[in-house]
């Protein structure tokens, strides 16, 4: 993988990341298009140095929401930062049932197999559809919702359901105030990321090859600064209910890929 390509990657994490589109979804599609025949384990690699790179932008963008769950939790008090940590910890527990009892079936998926891509797009745009006929509340997330969530998120570990469009709209669609359910999506998959990271640290699975690290960096780079708008720009989606606009483009792209994978077997 060249620089250029890195960069055209780590851009289309950073906005997919955010957007309810699925990030891994379109790397697949992305590296399929650009030609890249990296390994399932390569491509593995690479996604996960881009989720980390948006995970450091959504801390920036949510850095007040961190530090008042922060100070709160050093209160050492039942308050609402400490049940709010609660939830995030039991939305945690599917997506690391499934990381740790099947991470070589999930790895396999991510080898440009872009029918699969396509149907599972179709699905997120579905999703997108019912959650943006849901009516406003003023609900927050539950003990009983962030588990819900939590399974919604383990299940968009596949590439192409979108994990922000699944904990979104399955929040939304459990009664949640939208703007609650994007801070919550956000929110949750930080821990995740950071656990991830730090498990193929200790395990030896972050080897970089010297002749990749730049371009593992600028795509890093990339997908930083793209996920500091995309967030952003999402939180506001959100709360004007666009979400169909984002269905109708995951169908759209989904049955592209669909077409193109029974085309080009």
């Amino acid at each position: 993988m060249d620089t250029l390509d890195a960069i055209i990657l780590g851009i289309i994490q950073g906005l997919t990341e955010f957007l309810p589109v699925s990030s891994s979804g379109h790397l697949e599609l992305g590296k399929a298009v650009l030609g890249d025949n990296s390994l399932p384990e390569d491509s593995l690699l690479f996604t996960v140095i881009l989720h980390f790179a948006t995970a450091l932008s959504t801390i920036v963008v949510f850095r007040k929401d961190i530090w008042e769950i922060l100070s709160g939790l050093f209160q050492f008090k039942w308050n609402e930062e400490s049940q709010f940590s609660a939830k995030i910890i039991v939305s945690m527990l599917p997506a690391v049932f499934i990381g740790l009892f099947f991470e070589e079936q999930l790895e396999e998926l991510f080898g440009g197999n872009i029918r699969f891509v396509g149907f599972m797009l179709i699905i997120t745009a579905v999703l997108l559809y019912f959650a943006d006929k849901a009516k406003d509340t003023d609900k927050k997330v539950s003990f009983k919702n962030a588990f819900i969530v939590g399974i919604s998120q383990a299940i968009a570990m596949l590439p192409g359901i979108s994990r922000s469009g699944a904990t979104i709209s399955t929040s939304v669609l459990l009664g949640v105030d939208k703007s609650k359910a994007a801070r919550f999506s956000f929110l949750m998959v930080v821990p995740l990321i950071f656990g991830k990271i730090a498990k193929d640290l200790m395990s030896g699975d972050l080897n970089f090859d010297g002749e990749n690290n730049i371009a593992m960096g600028a795509g890093f780079i990339a997908a930083f600064l793209a996920g500091l708008a995309a967030c952003t720009w999402m939180i506001k989606l959100v709360r004007k209910s666009k979400l169909s606009y984002f269905a109708i483009y995951c169908l759209v792209v989904g049955l592209i890929a669909v077409i193109y994978g029974f085309t080009n077997p």
